[in-house]
């Protein structure tokens, strides 16, 4: 964790705040009391093995207004909208960033989104406490994401045992060798591969190529930013990488589905 970017730092000390804040308004066991209510998991992982089995990509679609390096990426932002259009045009499941201060995200957009269609949601946060795993179940999700880079052994550990105690799927994030190292000790069928640089913010799909080798046949790798043409789609599926997950370059299209079509035609 000594290692940690700057701007991972900032992030994880405000999350930290932010769940000082939330747990008193509402306890983690009144928290929990709310699970009875959430909808039944709709099967993240069975829904990305059915679009590949089927011969086609399977991707997760972000629905995101904003990013701390780009600013607002979409000023016309209705998550239900957005949601439909990417399930009308072959998305297998959705990504919605609920973090506020940084990416100007919500609770409410994943609700909004997941209502809006079938397809199931993974909650796009910086998750480093149990009381957001619980959240998260709260309003649905299907699926959590798990940021190495913002864990260590044993929190990334016991958060993906609670979430899949919940009925969730999760998404272990890695942007290196080492934490994918880290990241293969957990029992998880699903490997994200982030191209980004965290230091530097360059992007480079040779990230995820590189770190093939060390991951074994059963888990399932989604390879994530800089997929931005046909080409970058046909370069991963050369090497069996059959799972994406992209979110700028829909949310400046017009039409976020019709572009999401395109780019995997």
């Amino acid at each position: 964790m000594s290692d940690t970017p700057d701007i991972l730092k900032k992030i994880v000390a405000r999350k930290l705040e932010e769940i000082d804040e939330r747990s008193a308004n509402l306890s983690i066991d009144q928290l929990k009391a709310q699970l009875d209510d959430a909808d039944a998991p709709r099967g993240f992982v069975q829904s990305l093995k059915d679009k590949i089995a089927a011969g086609q990509s399977g991707v997760i679609a972000e629905i995101k207004k904003a990013s701390p390096s780009k600013g607002v990426l979409r000023e016309h932002f209705v998550p239900a909208e957005i949601a439909q259009s990417y399930a009308n045009h072959g998305a297998a499941c959705l990504s919605v960033l609920t973090d506020v201060d940084f990416f100007q995200g919500g609770d409410a957009y994943l609700k909004q989104a997941r209502a809006a269609c079938s397809l199931p949601v993974i909650r796009k946060d910086f998750i480093v406490d149990p009381y957001q795993v619980y959240e998260a179940r709260a309003m649905s999700a299907d699926c959590i994401l798990l940021i190495v880079a913002c864990l260590t052994d044993r929190q990334l550990a016991d958060l993906n045992s609670l979430a899949m105690k919940l009925g969730m799927d999760v998404l272990i994030e890695v942007h290196d060798a080492e934490e994918l190292a880290r990241a293969l000790k957990v029992p998880n069928p699903m490997i994200g591969i982030n191209n980004r640089n965290l230091r530097t913010f360059d992007v480079s799909l040779q990230t995820t190529l590189d770190l093939l080798a060390s991951i074994a046949d059963d888990r399932l790798v989604v390879t994530e930013s800089g997929i931005h043409a046909p080409e970058d789609v046909a370069l991963m599926r050369e090497h069996n990488v059959n799972a994406f997950l992209v979110g700028e370059a829909f949310m400046r299209a017009d039409e976020p589905g019709e572009k999401l079509a395109a780019l995997f035609a």
